[in-house]
């Protein structure tokens, strides 16, 4: 048997109580020494940024404006870039004057708040939710806005949407959970903490190849061990 997962783990037994509107990731901090890790030298370390990312850093404003300025004569399709872009200032007026855009789609059915959500920009995401942007929008592959940001271990714009009633164990078409989505990535323990510590997760719930968020984690992650804290901080309240 693995060593790690034969050790005793600090939280088998604990009971942890929430409140409802508890921020998660501030509960990580004052909790984080109850999370078994393993040893320090399983975690790796942090993956170099993508060419395309270093690319999106270099590119100054000049080039975003000209990028908007084509797209200019069909909103829709700006509002979509602009949230994937961060481009705040440019959601913000697209939604001013045309706030029925909010909830438009690409061919893939992704939605604004979907770009923004995989793209990690936190403050877009707030200023969609507050035009009433949908939170349980689909693509065409099932995913919502809580599976790409979760896909992309984007932990603060995740607990956003937990914040404002995302359903943490919503399925793909392929069955999948945002935890089914964490689990096989290496480099997203923050966004996997974030889960397994929410009360409402139900981490049985299987994909459509009879998977686990935790047989994909023992199969593809180091970062199985910590699936022991679901004991400790889910269903710790009576029902």
């Amino acid at each position: 048997m693995d060593e790690l997962a034969a050790s005793p783990s600090p939280t088998r037994g604990a009971k942890m109580d929430f409140p409802e509107d508890f921020n998660q990731l501030e509960l990580l901090d004052t909790h984080r020494h109850l999370i078994p890790v393993g040893t320090h030298s399983l975690w790796p370390e942090e993956e170099e940024e993508e060419d395309d990312d270093y690319q999106e850093a270099e590119r100054d404003e000049e080039w975003y404006q000209q990028e908007e300025m084509k797209r200019e004569n069909y909103p829709d399709q700006l509002l979509l870039w602009a949230c994937e872009k961060n481009r705040l200032s440019t959601v913000k007026r697209l939604l001013s004057a045309h706030v029925e855009l909010v909830n438009v789609t690409d061919d893939d059915q992704y939605t604004p708040l979907h770009r923004a959500a995989y793209s990690g920009h936190l403050e877009v995401v707030q200023e969609l939710l507050a035009h009433n942007a949908n939170i349980h929008a689909k693509t065409v592959d099932g995913w919502t806005p809580l599976h790409s940001a979760c896909k992309w271990n984007n932990a603060k714009v995740a607990s956003y949407l937990l914040q404002n009633g995302a359903d943490i164990n919503a399925q793909t078409n392929g069955l999948l959970t945002p935890l089914h989505l964490v689990a096989g990535s290496s480099n997203s323990h923050e966004t996997l903490e974030l889960l397994l510590m929410n009360r409402h997760l139900q981490p049985q719930l299987k994909s459509s190849s009879n998977e686990t968020a935790l047989d994909i984690a023992r199969r593809t992650s180091l970062h199985y061990c910590l699936f022991e804290i679901v004991d400790a901080c889910t269903n710790s309240t009576p029902e």
